[in-house]
């Protein structure tokens, strides 16, 4: 009898020790990192948001860094620092995958998981990207222009050329556009990440006339949309089409007055959550080596992309996407 009630005792004991453990996974010693650059913008306080609401359900540390303007050299130097701190794992959107690059693979070196979201370094170590797919999102704003534009017309974009997200969805756009000869791409204007480059460079193009007039601006990142936008609402200019990139306030608002004739939505806010959620789980459960090339093992336990997603908005759903903003 007294040897049942042992069994009984020891099992009881295992189970309460199994059940604290299942409660104990998270720590608040676990630290996880995103580094990107701007992160004023309205969309890194989205990704912040993501990382604010992970944390609270994990208990753990997860904490934007990074420059507040456009800046890949102090981008580079942030995530050194953070490097240093030697987190349970970081999160980065790249600039300047040249720069980074290394940084990202002496991080893996250091036995320092690296997820990129949002924008990539495919040639670096990192184990994968969770973000958009930024080349399906080019040919969905591509396929709004299309639609909006009528004959003949000449299209200008703002883009920051070499950002590996930007690149990709200026590509998308640039297949579509092949299949409508009638349609010039007449520049692609470096806003060297300020926004109020394109304000200038804007008003400016709405001074050609004749067969070198604009007939529409696209925008590949967040803040140019609005710069531009601002300039066409001035000028009370809506024969030109504007098509803007990411889903601020200020973006949807203009969608709503009919300055903007689309946008397309990502999800930072996503990126950010999934990103602490799998580096959570690389901390929890280590995979074998960070040094195996899991992109073309067909048994990788991790993926190569987690797709985020896009989608287009217009007048026929802007309501919607305000109200989702305003619920918040």
């Amino acid at each position: 009898m007294r040897f049942a009630k042992r069994i009984v005792s020891v099992t009881l004991a295992a189970v309460c020790a199994a059940l604290f453990a299942g409660c104990g996974r998270h720590s608040s010693s676990e630290h996880f990192y995103l580094v990107a650059t701007n992160t004023k913008l309205a969309y890194w306080q989205s990704a912040a948001a993501g990382l604010d609401k992970i944390a609270a359900q994990y208990h753990v540390h997860a904490e934007m860094r990074g420059p507040e303007n456009f800046d890949a050299q102090a981008e580079v130097q942030e995530f050194r620092a953070v490097v240093a701190l030697k987190p349970a794992g970081i999160l980065v959107s790249v600039v300047d995958p040249k720069l980074m690059l290394p940084e990202i693979n002496a991080a893996m070196d250091a036995g320092i998981p690296v997820i990129t979201v949002d924008s990539d370094a495919p040639n670096s170590r990192r184990l994968y990207f969770i973000g958009t797919n930024n080349r399906q999102a080019g040919k969905l704003g591509a396929d709004a222009l299309i639609e909006r534009l009528h004959g003949n017309a000449n299209v200008v974009f703002f883009t920051m050329p070499g950002q590996p997200n930007l690149d990709e969805r200026l590509a998308g756009y640039e297949d579509a556009l092949a299949g409508t000869p009638d349609i010039h791409v007449s520049d692609i204007i470096d806003i060297r990440g300020q926004g109020t480059v394109a304000f200038d460079k804007a008003q400016e193009l709405m001074g050609r006339t004749g067969k070198d007039r604009i007939d529409a601006f696209v925008c590949l990142e967040a803040s140019a949309g609005k710069e531009v936008g601002e300039v066409l609402r001035r000028a009370n200019d809506k024969s030109r089409v504007l098509i803007a990139m990411d889903v601020d306030k200020d973006t949807l608002d203009l969608v709503k007055e009919g300055v903007i004739a689309a946008t397309v939505a990502q999800k930072p806010f996503t990126m950010a959550y999934v990103g602490v959620q799998m580096l959570d789980d690389l901390y929890h459960d280590p995979l074998p080596s960070l040094n195996r090339p899991y992109g073309i093992d067909p048994f990788s336990p991790i993926p190569a992309f987690i797709d985020t997603g896009s989608a287009l908005v217009d007048a026929s759903n802007v309501d919607q996407y305000l109200k989702a903003q305003s619920a918040q």
